[in-house]
């Protein structure tokens, strides 16, 4: 682990209610966002503050599962359950940044460089980056949250973005000006959002720019007060020790030989893309296997068994050029397909292969119960540790719609190992899989380490990347998954570059 990912870490942990205990007696935060909303009004009234155009409340619902949360917009109710990344204790809520800050932006006065040269400078002046320079008067007295407006910054994360100006200062308008109120904690929410990735919020990659209402739309997860206060303490605490471990953990990474592991990297790049074994003639082109994939779906879907893809798609290439024809609607998808395959290989999306993607199941682990249930935490080195794994209630009726079966692929949605896969090969007994965890099952007509090797290789890691929802624990949901483009070889060939993948591998291990 590096310094970087244990300091990720350890914002992860805090951000889930994981790094400091919770205690009872402490107000909730559903009691803090109403006073926050109290006191915004009040200054709405008292013409401090604008009302915002679209004010969000977020709540749990509480007909359904966990995972079900809705969102009500003026008199609009949506369900936001895909947004949500992870589980937050009982006594959290999450919100919208607009509804928990108070913007100042508007306070904000710009100085030229030829005006800040003609004051005696004195005070601080903030812009994107932090002190910029000084001048002889200030717009603020008190502290407030600081986040970069625009500038590469915003994408590089070279630096915190975040930080909290004290004294008497001035700020440009490249940097969003913030108060809390009504007792969040400043230093809570500047740890989070320089604990995520603003990307999905950021507009122009030459020159990015999040604005107000990007901003306004993150989402937070706001614990009560008094545990912001004591998660903030923490990370104070564990600063100097996670600064101790970057610097030995950098030193190590030099003297660490990388040459075994880029080695495996390019023979999967090589593999996935028809380089690494010769191609047969005699091989039934993939397109035919596809054909018989689709046909094989069409009747699982008129027996009942599965539903039918709304977003179910055909890829062609017309004089070497892809398209992708999706409800009768036909497409250019040349600036999506990363390099060219062999003509007996076609090119397809991960949900046309899949007879089903689905979220596992959501349960408390218990020593006993009725049926045993696998999480992220139990899948080490490839391996599921089934000794350890616990048990789950869960009702019979459902029971079979999350049943593991040799071949199923797992894949964990969320947390630090978000993206990983594991092909299920061996089931010593009854188990269901956890609500961490997607369920990719399809056609036997596929080769299923080819599938494996594949969510190993850099094009998968480039569009799980892409399509990672960000906070400060990385999310990934099974739309993503479903939409990502895969290189399919003929069945022969699949299982010759498996064999070809797993021989060579044997050499990289031993270097």
């Amino acid at each position: 682990m590096t310094g970087q990912q244990l300091k990720n870490s350890i914002l992860q942990m805090a951000v889930q209610g994981k790094l400091v205990p919770q205690n009872p007696d402490d107000e909730p935060a559903s009691v803090l966002i109403e006073r926050i909303c109290k006191e915004k009004e009040k200054l709405i009234q008292e013409g401090k503050i604008k009302k915002e155009k679209n004010q969000s409340v977020i709540f749990r619902n509480s007909d359904t599962l966990p995972y079900n949360f809705c969102e009500k917009i003026g008199n609009e109710i949506r369900d936001i359950s895909d947004e949500i990344p992870f589980d937050i204790p009982d006594s959290w809520e999450w919100c919208r940044f607009g509804t928990a800050t108070v913007n100042r932006d508007s306070e904000r006065i710009p100085l030229s460089v030829a005006e800040r040269e003609k004051l005696d400078k004195i005070y601080d002046y903030y812009g994107a980056s932090g002190v910029i320079d000084k001048v002889d008067r200030f717009l603020f007295n008190k502290p407030l949250l600081l986040i970069g407006e625009d500038g590469a910054n915003l994408l590089l994360r070279s630096k915190p973005i975040a930080f909290i100006a004290k004294g008497e200062y001035w700020v440009n308008n490249h940097a969003h000006v913030l108060d809390t109120i009504g007792g969040l904690c400043m230093e809570y929410i500047c740890a989070y959002i320089n604990s995520i990735n603003l990307s999905p919020y950021v507009t122009g990659t030459a020159q990015p720019k999040m604005n107000q209402e990007k901003m306004n739309s993150i989402l937070v997860p706001i614990p009560p007060t008094k545990e912001q206060h004591r998660i903030v303490a923490k990370i104070e605490e564990l600063t100097p020790y996670i600064e101790k471990y970057e610097q030995a953990e950098k030193q190590l990474t030099k003297l660490n030989e990388t040459f075994p592991e880029m080695l495996k990297k390019s023979i999967l790049q090589q593999a996935v893309q028809g380089k690494l074994v010769p191609q047969n003639p005699d091989d039934e082109p993939a397109n035919i296997l596809l054909e018989r994939i689709r046909a094989e779906k069409q009747a699982l879907i008129k027996a009942g068994k599965i539903k039918k893809d709304k977003h179910e798609s055909v890829i062609i290439t017309r004089d070497k050029i892809p398209y992708e024809i999706t409800g009768g609607k036909e497409r250019c998808i040349a600036d999506e397909v990363p390099f060219e395959i062999p003509d007996n290989w076609c090119w397809c999306r991960w949900g046309d292969l899949s007879e089903s993607i689905q979220y596992g199941y959501n349960a408390p682990a218990k020593e006993n119960g009725r049926i045993k249930m696998v999480r992220i935490s139990d899948i080490q080195g490839n391996k599921v540790l089934w000794d350890s794994v616990p048990y789950c209630d869960i009702d019979e009726d459902i029971i079979e719609n999350y049943l593991l079966k040799p071949n199923d692929i797992l894949f964990a949605r969320t947390g630090g190992t978000v993206g990983k896969s594991y092909l299920v090969k061996d089931v010593p007994e009854k188990a269901i899989y956890a609500g961490y965890l997607i369920r990719t099952r399809y056609s036997d007509s596929l080769c299923p380490e080819y599938l494996k090797y594949f969510m190993q290789s850099e094009l998968y890691w480039i569009q799980l990347r892409n399509g990672t929802i960000a906070t400060a624990q990385p999310n990934c949901n099974g739309k993503t998954l479903a939409n990502m483009l895969v290189p399919l070889p003929p069945l022969s060939e699949q299982k010759r570059i498996v064999a070809k993948i797993e021989e060579v591998i044997q050499h990289c291990n031993k270097l």
